[in-house]
């Protein structure tokens, strides 16, 4: 338990000072992180979690064919004690299946939270607007955003092109670990070029 504790508390300051740094998108964090991604690794493993994610979730499949581009992130760690922070690397894949963009995604939270997970998750960017916000400069800060919704299961098979009304759709997948909850709020996303 101690051991979990002393690890949960270094998580936790290593991932403040990294976002921290990070907001900057051309901080040095953002450099040494782009620097140590292999991006034919990094296409791969976003291309299987988007395939994995739409053979089991209806909503994502049907959504798949009309997104402008999908934002991939297929392993993101999070974790804290009080206050907490997640990261993680993915790949923007278009329409026409190329992925020539990747990107970082960091966030810093507080608030009643214990423990550590590893998950994933997919924004379905559906029109040209959220396809372009995701290039900002200063990163785009994603749980800001009010044309963002994340889909639950319920609302996964209630998705058709007739109600769909919102500019970007989030998906999360493949959660393990123990730490309650799912969420954007605080993320920023920032592309990077390894």
């Amino acid at each position: 338990m101690k051991h979990t504790l002393t690890k949960l508390v270094t998580l936790t300051i290593v991932a403040t000072g990294t976002l921290a740094l990070s907001h900057c998108a051309n901080g040095p964090v953002t450099n040494m992180n782009a620097a140590s991604v292999n991006p034919h690794q990094l296409a791969a493993d976003s291309r299987a979690a988007l395939n994995d994610l739409c053979r089991k979730n209806p909503g994502a499949r049907g959504l798949r064919a009309s997104a402008k581009g999908i934002l991939v992130f297929p392993n993101i760690t999070k974790g804290g004690f009080v206050v907490g922070g997640m990261g993680g690397n993915g790949a923007l894949i278009r329409n026409d299946g190329t992925i020539r963009d990747f990107y970082q995604t960091g966030g810093v939270s507080y608030g009643l939270q214990a423990g550590i997970q590893q998950y994933g998750y997919a924004l379905f960017l559906m029109d040209d607007s959220a396809f372009h916000n995701i290039n900002r400069a200063s990163g785009w800060e994603v749980g800001s955003s009010p044309s963002l919704v994340i889909v639950d299961e319920g609302m996964a098979a209630s998705l058709t092109n007739a109600t769909l009304n919102k500019s970007t759709y989030a998906f999360f997948f493949n959660q393990h670990g123990l730490m309650g909850g799912l969420g954007l709020q605080g993320a920023r996303i920032t592309r990077i070029q390894p």
